[in-house]
C-alpha cells in the first residue's frame, strides 16, 4: 500500500489561508534545516527535505494551489487514485460501458494535466543539467576575509565535435516517425466492457523524438561529454563552517537545449587554536598574571586582524569578560563586522621562592590577611604523614 501524503500546508507548518510570504518564509526555514548538506546520510532529513519541496512547489503556484484547495493530492497529482479495478477510477468502479474515452483528455480539462504519464517533462523538451556538489576546507581567517578556491571536478559538457547535436558533423537526426519527434505516442487499452489511451516512451526514439543515423564518434551519439575541470570559487568573507557556495551553471550540462546545472561546495572551516566563533562574534581566553590583574597592565591582543594594544584595568577579577568592538567576523552579506570577547583567566603561580612567598606574606598582612608559614610547604606527602605519626 502507497504511504498516504501529508496535507501540504501541515508539511509547511502554515494554515491554509496562509499568505504568499508565509508560505515563502516557512519554505525557507524548513529547507535550511533539513537541507542534506546539513545533514549528510541523515536520510530522515532528506525525505523531510523533498517533502518541504513537494508542499513548496504546489502552494506557491497559484493555479496548482487552487486545485489543491479544490481536490486535494488528486487535484495535482495526475497518478493519484488511479489504477486497477476497485480504485476511484479503475474499471470495476463504473459498472457502465465507458466506451472510447480517453482519460487524459478528461483529467487534462480538470487537472491542466495529463494522466497516465502524459503530462510529465518529456525528453524532448529542455531539461536542466545535473547539481554538481564538492567540498573545500578552509582556515579560520580564510571564512573571516573570504579567499579563492580551485576545484577539481568532472562534470558533462557538450560535445565539442558535434556540438550537442549528437551526429557526425555534416549529418543530421531524422524525427522520429513513430511519435513524430514527440518522444512519446499514445496506446489504447481496455477491458470489461471499455477502452481508454494513455501515453507512454516512444520505443523507437527511447524518448528524444529523433533517430541518429550517423551518431557522432567523439561522444558516441549522446551530444554530451565528461571532462575534467577546474573551477574558481570565490569563498565570501564571513562564510561559516557548514555552509555552501553555490555557483549557477557550473554544474552538468543540460539536455535538448536546457540550461547547465548548478554546483554546490559544501565549506569546512577548520577550527582555530585560540579562537572561537558563534555567528559574527569571535571569543578568546587570554591569560595575564596575577600582579596584572591586581595592578593593571598593557597588554597585546590576539585578533583575525592581528596584535592590538589593550589596557587591562586594574582589580580585574577572573572570568571577567571585555568586549573588543569591531573585531569579530564579518558579516556574509557585507553589512559591519561582529564583536571581539575577550575573557582574563588569572594565573596564580605553582612555585614561588622564599622571598616571593614573604613578600605575599607581606602584601596579605596590609590587607588584614592572617597568613601564616608553614613548615611543610614543599614537602612530599609521605613526608607530612610521617610528621604527623
Amino acid at each position: 500500500m502507497a504511504e498516504q501524503k501529508r496535507d501540504f500546508y501541515e508539511v509547511l507548518g502554515v494554515a491554509k489561508g496562509a499568505s504568499d510570504e508565509e508560505i515563502k518564509k516557512a519554505y525557507r526555514k524548513l529547507a535550511k534545516q533539513y537541507h542534506p548538506d546539513l545533514n549528510p546520510g541523515d536520510k530522515t532529513a532528506e525525505a523531510r527535505f523533498k517533502e518541504v519541496n513537494e508542499a513548496y512547489e504546489i502552494l506557491s503556484d497559484k493555479d496548482k494551489r487552487a486545485r489543491y484547495d479544490q481536490f486535494g493530492h488528486a487535484g495535482v497529482d495526475p497518478n493519484f487514485g488511479a489504477g486497477g479495478p476497485g480504485g476511484p477510477f479503475g474499471g470495476g468502479g463504473f459498472g457502465f460501458d465507458m466506451g472510447d474515452i480517453d482519460l487524459g483528455d478528461i483529467f487534462g480539462s480538470f487537472f491542466g494535466g495529463g494522466f497516465g504519464g502524459g503530462g510529465g517533462q518529456r525528453r524532448t523538451g529542455p531539461q536542466k543539467g545535473d547539481t554538481l556538489r564538492a567540498s573545500v576546507t578552509i582556515s579560520f581567517e580564510e571564512a573571516a576575509f573570504g579567499c579563492e578556491k580551485e576545484i577539481n571536478l568532472t562534470r558533462t559538457e557538450p560535445c565539442e565535435t558535434c556540438k550537442g547535436s549528437g551526429c557526425e558533423p555534416g549529418t543530421t537526426a531524422e524525427v522520429c516517425p513513430d511519435c513524430r519527434g514527440a518522444g512519446q505516442v499514445r496506446v489504447q487499452r481496455g477491458g470489461g466492457g471499455f477502452s481508454f489511451s494513455t501515453t507512454q516512451v516512444c520505443s523507437r526514439c527511447r524518448g528524444t523524438g529523433k533517430i541518429i543515423h550517423s551518431p557522432c564518434k567523439a561522444c558516441n551519439g549522446e551530444g554530451n561529454t565528461r571532462r575534467q575541470r577546474k573551477i574558481t570559487v570565490n569563498i565570501p568573507a564571513g562564510i561559516d563552517n557548514g555552509q555552501a557556495v553555490s555557483l549557477r551553471g557550473q554544474g552538468g550540462a543540460g539536455r535538448n537545449g536546457g540550461p547547465a546545472g548548478d554546483l554546490l561546495i559544501s565549506v569546512t572551516v577548520r577550527p582555530h587554536p585560540r579562537f572561537q566563533r558563534e555567528g559574527t562574534s569571535v571569543y578568546l581566553e587570554q591569560t595575564v598574571s596575577f600582579v596584572q590583574a591586581a595592578l593593571g597592565a598593557e597588554l597585546e591582543i590576539p585578533t583575525i586582524d592581528g596584535n592590538v594594544k589593550w589596557t587591562l584595568p586594574e582589580g580585574t577579577q577572573g572570568g571577567t569578560t571585555f568586549r573588543l568592538r569591531g573585531k569579530g567576523i564579518p558579516a556574509v552579506n557585507g553589512r559591519g563586522r561582529g564583536d571581539q570577547f575577550v575573557t582574563v583567566k588569572v594565573q596564580v603561580p605553582k612555585s614561588l621562592s622564599r622571598e616571593q612567598k614573604e613578600a605575599l606574606r607581606a602584601f596579605g598582612a596590609a590587607m588584614g590577611e592572617a597568613v601564616e608559614a608553614s613548615d611543610d610547604a614543599g614537602k612530599s606527602f609521605f613526608e607530612k604523614r610521617k610528621k604527623k605519626k
